[in-house]
């Protein structure tokens, strides 16, 4: 296999840990990227800190070339210089997964507007500001995979969560629109929604929701970061290459 370089954002934790590690071990060159991937000062919280010190130590074990940068998906800026310091050492990036994403839950009626614009510029502008980071270079190599995290909430909806839900639609339109752009130069652009996984987003839901939720799942369990993990490692695979705008439903059959 060539030698890619991924980049996976939001990487310390949850399905980012999980796809960057999968990558690693598949023997890609991996740059974990995360707001606190890199402890450069006291600003970070503790946990936050410790969760991407063992991130990138696992990394490490699995590629010794697997690197981290520290990247808030909130500011154009740090995407801007964390991606451009990425392309200045590794000289490229072949695989991108828009993995980080947040939630800042809440009825429609009384949402805050800094709620609903809080998780669009994460998790939709954010998304779209590191693929025209990485589009360039794709484009001039004529090779490219770019993988967007959705989720089934942008598929099926789900009260109290407007802002979230409409973040991950609007991630599925900007997927098969961009796969339509990019097709020529043979870039390939897919999105996967996972139901219900087990990460820190859903462990503290309370006991009664989450039985709820598992009575919508065929399969009768909550998925598994290596789940989507797995998926994303055959997305960016050469044997995925007549694959492109598409959505793949990693839920356990909760949405069909």
């Amino acid at each position: 296999m060539v030698n890619r370089v991924a980049l996976v954002t939001g990487a310390s934790r949850g399905i980012g840990r999980a796809t960057a590690l999968a990558l690693a071990h598949a023997g890609y060159d991996v740059v974990a990227a995360a707001r606190a991937m890199v402890t450069t000062s006291a600003g970070a919280g503790v946990s936050a800190v410790v969760d991407a010190s063992h991130a990138l130590d696992e990394l490490r074990a699995a590629n010794p070339t697997a690197s981290a940068v520290n990247l808030d998906l909130a500011s154009a800026e740090s995407i801007k210089e964390a991606i451009g310091r990425v392309v200045k050492e590794k000289g490229r990036v072949d695989i991108l997964v828009n993995n980080a994403g947040i939630t800042r839950d809440g009825l429609a009626v009384r949402m805050k507007p800094a709620d609903w614009d809080a998780v669009m510029r994460t998790n939709l502008d954010g998304s779209f500001l590191c693929i025209q980071q990485v589009l360039p270079g794709m484009m001039r190599n004529r090779w490219g995979r770019i993988i967007n995290i959705t989720s089934v909430v942008g598929q099926a909806g789900s009260p109290g969560q407007v802002n979230y839900a409409a973040s991950k639609a609007g991630l599925i339109g900007l997927t098969k629109s961009l796969a339509q752009e990019v097709a020529s130069r043979n870039i390939t652009v897919n999105a996967i929604a996972p139901g219900y996984v087990s990460t820190d987003m859903t462990k503290d839901l309370p006991e009664e929701l989450k039985q709820a939720i598992m009575g919508k799942i065929p399969l009768a369990r909550m998925g598994t970061p290596e789940d989507v993990a797995a998926a994303v490692k055959f997305l960016a695979s050469d044997e995925a290459s007549y694959i492109t705008g598409q959505v793949l439903a990693v839920n356990g059959g909760m949405y069909m």
